[in-house]
This record gives C-alpha cells, sequence and structure tokens, in this order.
C-alpha cells in the first residue's frame, strides 16, 4: 500500500512546524526523512499517521485516497523513538499489536515469534520486558509493529541512544527484515548512516520544508543547495573568493588533502592557504580546522601533521570531489 500527502502543513502557536506540497511512499519502498535536529521529522511522521495534536491541513492518501484516522488506524504500523512496554513478558509485549486488532492470544503469539526471532530476541520471550536494555526493547518495539503485518511501517529514529554496536547490529538485523515486509516504509533520521543503508530514496527536510528528494544515492552525491550540503556532510563551503571558481563549491572534509612537504596537488584540484586553528586527533584520523581568507575549513585527514596552530598550510581537492552549489533554495 502507497501512502502520500497533499498540501500537509502543520502548525503549532502561531508558527508553521511543517510545510509539504507533496510527498509519495510507493507500495514496498522505504524512503528516508533525513533532516537536523529541530527540522520536523517527526512532526510530519505523526501528521501523516494522524498522531498529532497540532494543528494540521491537507490531505494524506492511501493507495492515491483520501484516508481518514480509521483508515490510517488499520494500515499503519509506527515504532516511535523510546519504546513502550507494558509489565508482561516480552512475547506478549510483542504480540499486543496484534490483540488490538482483535486476534486471539494464542494465535498472536504464534504469528509474533518469527518477528522475534528475526530480530534477535527470541530467547527473551518469556523475560519480564520491563528488565530489558534499551536496544532489546526497541527489538521488541520492532517485532510488535512487524508482527501485524503492517501495509504501511513508520520508524521515528528507532536507533536513538542506543551504543555504536547495539545499533549496528539492530541497523543489519532491521534491514533483513525490511527485506521480507510488503509494505510502504517511512524512517525518519538524523543520521546518514541508517538512511543509506535502508532507504531506496531519501527526502532531506530543512526548516520544516522537502528540500530534496530522489534516490538514496543521487541525492547523497548531488546536494541542492547548501544547506542540503551540509546535512550530507559536505561541510567544506569554498567561496569563488577563496577558489577563484565562478560559483560556490562545496567538498566533504575528508576529501580536503593538506599538501605538507612540498608535495604537488592533484592535477585539476582547486588549491587554497590558510592558518592551523586547531589540529585535533579522532583515532586513526585529524581534524584540522584552518582559518582562510573567507571562513574556517575543515579537513580530515589520516596523514601524519606536524602543523601547530598558527602555522600556515596549504590545503587541495580535486575537482572531482567538488560540487557546484546554487545559492538560491527553491
Amino acid at each position: 500500500m502507497s501512502i502520500g500527502c497533499r498540501d500537509l502543513r502543520v502548525t503549532a502557536g502561531g508558527r508553521q512546524l511543517v510545510a509539504v506540497p507533496a510527498l509519495d511512499i510507493a507500495d514496498g519502498e522505504t524512503l528516508a526523512i533525513l533532516g537536523p535536529n529541530g527540522s520536523g521529522k517527526s512532526t510530519l511522521l505523526r501528521a501523516l499517521a494522524h498522531l498529532d495534536n497540532a494543528s494540521r491541513s491537507g490531505t494524506v492518501l492511501l493507495d492515491g485516497q483520501l484516508a481518514t484516522t480509521p483508515d490510517l488506524r488499520r494500515a499503519v504500523a509506527a515504532v516511535l523513538q523510546r519504546p513502550v512496554l507494558q509489565r508482561a513478558s516480552v512475547l506478549d509485549n510483542a504480540a499486543a499489536g496484534l490483540r488490538l486488532r482483535g486476534v486471539g492470544r494464542a494465535e498472536a503469539r504464534q504469528r509474533t515469534e518469527p518477528w522475534l526471532d528475526a530480530l534477535g530476541v527470541a530467547h527473551l520471550a518469556q523475560r519480564n520486558a520491563r528488565t530489558l536494555s534499551g536496544g532489546e526493547a526497541q527489538r521488541v518495539a520492532i517485532a510488535r509493529a512487524l508482527a501485524v503485518g503492517p501495509r504501511v511501517l513508520l520508524l521515528d529514529e528507532p536507533f536513538t541512544g542506543l551504543d555504536a554496536t547495539t545499533r549496528t547490529d539492530l541497523l543489519a538485523d532491521l534491514h533483513a527484515a525490511l527485506t521480507h515486509l510488503s509494505a510502504s516504509v517511512l524512517l525518519v533520521t538524523h543520521d546518514r548512516d541508517e538512511a543509506r543503508s535502508l532507504a531506496q530514496r531519501t527526502a532531506l527536510l530543512v526548516n520544516g520544508e522537502i528540500r530534496q528528494t530522489g534516490s538514496t544515492a543521487e541525492v547523497f552525491d548531488a546536494p541542492a543547495d547548501p544547506d542540503c550540503a551540509t546535512l550530507l556532510g559536505f561541510t567544506a563551503h569554498l567561496p569563488p573568493a577563496l577558489t577563484g571558481l565562478d560559483t560556490l563549491v562545496v567538498a566533504r572534509p575528508e576529501r580536503c588533502r593538506p599538501l605538507t612537504n612540498g608535495a604537488p596537488p592533484p592535477p585539476d584540484a582547486v588549491v587554497f592557504e590558510g592558518t592551523v586553528r586547531r589540529a585535533v586527533p579522532l583515532g586513526g584520523a585529524t581534524r584540522l580546522d584552518v582559518d582562510t581568507t573567507t571562513g574556517t575549513v575543515s579537513a580530515v585527514t589520516t596523514a601524519i601533521i606536524a602543523a601547530r596552530p598558527g602555522d600556515p598550510i596549504r590545503l587541495a581537492i580535486a575537482a572531482e570531489h567538488l560540487r557546484a552549489m546554487s545559492t538560491d533554495v527553491a
């Protein structure tokens, strides 16, 4: 089942939080809404599911038809940032969604068990859910949502607060689970790796507005404007006054190469000079913040850096790693 919206707007306290003229997620597709904190990602998700209490206008569509709140209740399952589990066993918590839909207890448990297994928590089935770790609880919440066989699955930053190892493991298990799910999936996240791992398409949300939508690979390689570039990790913004080019160009910090010991730049590279503000070890790499005539540029390098604050330095970025920007935001 596809889900979408037209002219969806959410306001609170006289302030517009989200304004989305159109958005569509096809049946069987995972779309990531990627945006910084406070951009309106969760507000948009809740508005699509009619879960919000703020003032909402516009329409939500299921399979291209106007969807009512009851329609959405039947079609949608949601996983929120913090799982809410009852004082009961893991198995009964995971089966709760089916029970709410009128499925008998025995059948609900039977249909839930494969999802607990898929998410690596089947061995905890009889454990009191209130004793679980954060990662385990989130796995149960995801299993509960998947068990109902949703036609639309909404994931609101489901990896928030998890340690790196737990997050990586859950990301892999969720990716595998989604390949067996026939539903449209909306993932809300501020993490690029999550969008890249799970979503076929990505939409970039900035200040409550979708600035860019496309295949995840295309969006990540070709940001539409400077805000999108920053969101996607192209945080080195180089204006014409620094590069001599005709327009603003952007690059990822790891593509900014310090030219030490008189090393020549790559062919067709943009080369600029500055002064080291600081060098910060990152464990296997070093972040350099370099003050230039037009502002500070950051570089991340694995090269051995002997420069100290105040020392002059030259940086080069190969042309293939530069992206030209239009400063006009649509």
